[in-house]
């Protein structure tokens, strides 16, 4: 079974490839991402303490993201399904207590890849997106724009928004805090002879076709 993590920075486009990957090695993508704002959107309690946090450029704390997918990763393993855990780990403790819950269920971690990329670039790439509010297409005023302007390409709405925590000063906390946690997963995961980069700000498609090459060059009984 592939179980696959995907590292790299906020705005680096491991949702896109998680996507992709997901489509063309039949995986299910989850994402700490998509479970955190629905928590947020929900207005639960826990929901505006998540907020708050994001907000001010951080990530939640490890016991809210292992809560958030630890039932949904023991379901997936039950059912025979691979993961792409895209935005978890974001620290040691994180990718310890994920090895554990897939041990736990006879599974474990099969490939690591992390996507590199020029934070500088990354930050205009960040303050700049804005997504469909009808359907959720993400654009970007700089590197995407919708091809009629203030029209979404793929429903024709009117209405976008810009995500609070995506203005550059909150882009540079929330690179700072990654950078100050990813070194130690990068030599985790390499140690165990897991880890892959990969250079992100290549096309999108440049990089979904040398994830795919990694991938498809995996061990056999990683698939």
């Amino acid at each position: 079974m592939l179980n696959l993590v995907l590292l790299g920075p906020p705005g680096c486009g491991k949702g896109t490839q998680a996507e992709l990957l997901s489509q063309k090695f039949k995986l299910h993508k989850l994402s700490t991402g998509e479970l955190v704002r629905a928590e947020i959107e929900s207005a639960s309690e826990l929901g505006k303490e998540i907020q708050s946090t994001v907000d001010s450029g951080n990530f939640p704390n490890d016991d809210i993201i292992i809560g958030l997918i630890e039932a949904k990763v023991t379901q997936l393993v039950s059912e025979g399904k691979g993961i792409i855990f895209d935005g978890v780990p974001r620290t040691l403790n994180q990718a310890e207590k994920i090895d554990e819950m897939l041990k736990s269920v006879g599974s474990s971690i099969s490939h690591v890849i992390e996507l590199k990329v020029n934070e500088q670039t990354l930050i205009e790439r960040i303050s700049n997106r804005f997504t469909c509010v009808s359907c959720g297409a993400g654009y970007n005023h700089k590197f995407q724009k919708p091809k009629e302007d203030g029209v979404c390409d793929k429903c024709g709405s009117t209405e976008f928004k810009h995500r609070s925590d995506d203005s550059e000063e909150v882009v540079k906390q929330r690179l700072s805090v990654y950078r100050d946690q990813t070194a130690l997963l990068v030599t985790y995961y390499d140690a165990k002879g897991l880890l892959t980069t990969v250079d992100g700000l290549q096309s999108i498609k440049k990089v979904s076709q040398e994830i795919e090459e990694i991938l498809s060059s995996a061990r056999p009984e990683a698939m």
